[in-house]
């Protein structure tokens, strides 16, 4: 089943959730048996990028800059932990 199918309604799946499935092959030659069960693909998309990127002119060196933003609302499922 395609992500686009199990965050829209009905399954409603937030981003970051854990699916659980079985997969059966279909073809020409019939079906395949039922693979085991998964153990929990993480749905995951890319963050949007922070937002309000500002220097921080007062902390500006020879060697350095400084920046500050406002971080993403929508982060892809996971926590961003650097950038």
């Amino acid at each position: 089943m395609p992500i686009s199918v199990l965050i829209a309604s009905p399954y409603s799946l937030p981003w970051g959730s854990h699916v659980y499935a079985t997969v059966i092959a279909y073809n020409g030659n019939g079906n395949s048996l039922t693979s085991e069960i998964g153990n929990g693909a993480l749905i995951l998309t890319n963050p949007d990028p922070p937002t309000n990127l500002i220097e921080t002119l007062a902390a500006r060196t020879r060697s350095t800059i400084t920046f500050t933003w406002t971080p993403p609302v929508l982060v892809g499922g996971s926590a961003v932990i650097d950038y």
